[in-house]
């Protein structure tokens, strides 16, 4: 049997892989410290789009913050293309949203994608084609001068999501991907998110709009309490049928995960 060995950071290697993850917040002082990840371990393969779903305070955000390298996990690993997570490397391959994307309300889109653009080390004539023709697929042209002060937030999501695909990351990360943003913008946004899948992106994301990942993605991996509870490809079984087979898989999985925990 021949073994492939992955070079870190080299061809072979998971877009992102999670093991024995376990995450804990201290509350005070006097207090022990809260663990709100526990022992989570998935990984995502190169070109998958994978959701990550979960109730609220189940440890999405958290998980995706130690991804980032935003907290220190207390125990377990992570790895970007086989980058330590939180390095500038591996930082480097990811585009990210957060769940709250606030910006500065003085800036106009185009400014701000500017802004972040040379903190990514971009620059030039090549950043700034690169930051309309990203305001134009996100749906904010015409708008590319208009201070942020006047968005709504579906507005300042979509500015969010061009922010995270400037410079054609490997992989994206957004976590609650459509909040604030309507009926209209969804769909545009699931457009372009299955042009970015067509491009040879690995997208990683939370959402609560079932419908949209149920188009959108190959696989699911859904959280509880901090643990992941069960995993399932997103085959015809939870894509198509009556009364919206994904929403019946996910909360009847929620429901005996909590019988399990209580």
């Amino acid at each position: 049997m021949t073994v492939l060995r992955i070079e870190e950071g080299g061809v072979g290697a998971a877009a992102l892989d999670v093991k024995g993850l376990s995450v804990a917040y201290k509350s005070g002082m006097f207090k022990p410290a809260k663990r709100v990840v526990h022992e989570l371990s998935f990984s995502v393969q190169p070109g998958e789009v994978v959701g990550f779903l979960g109730p609220n305070g189940a440890g999405k955000s958290t998980t995706i913050k130690a991804i980032m390298g935003f907290v220190l996990p207390e125990a377990g690993d992570v790895t970007v293309f086989g980058l330590p997570a939180g390095t500038p490397e591996a930082k480097a391959r990811i585009g990210y949203l957060p769940e709250v994307a606030l910006y500065y309300p003085f800036l106009t889109p185009l400014e701000t994608l500017r802004l972040y653009g040379k903190l990514q080390g971009l620059g030039g004539k090549a950043l700034e084609t690169e930051s309309l023709e990203l305001l134009r697929r996100v749906g904010l042209e015409g708008r590319e001068k208009q201070q942020l002060r006047t968005f709504s937030k579906g507005m300042q999501q979509r500015l969010g999501i061009a922010q995270a695909l400037l410079g054609k990351p490997s992989l994206l990360v957004l976590d609650e991907v459509s909040s604030g943003v309507d009926p209209i913008g969804r769909r545009h946004l699931r457009e372009l998110l299955g042009e970015v899948r067509q491009q040879g992106t690995t997208i990683f994301f939370s959402s609560h709009e079932l419908d949209e990942v149920a188009q959108l993605c190959d696989r699911v991996i859904l959280i509880y309490g901090g643990h992941v509870v069960d995993e399932h490809s997103m085959d015809a079984h939870l894509r198509s049928g009556i009364g919206s087979p994904l929403e019946t898989y996910f909360v009847e999985t929620m429901e005996q995960a909590a019988q399990k925990a209580a």
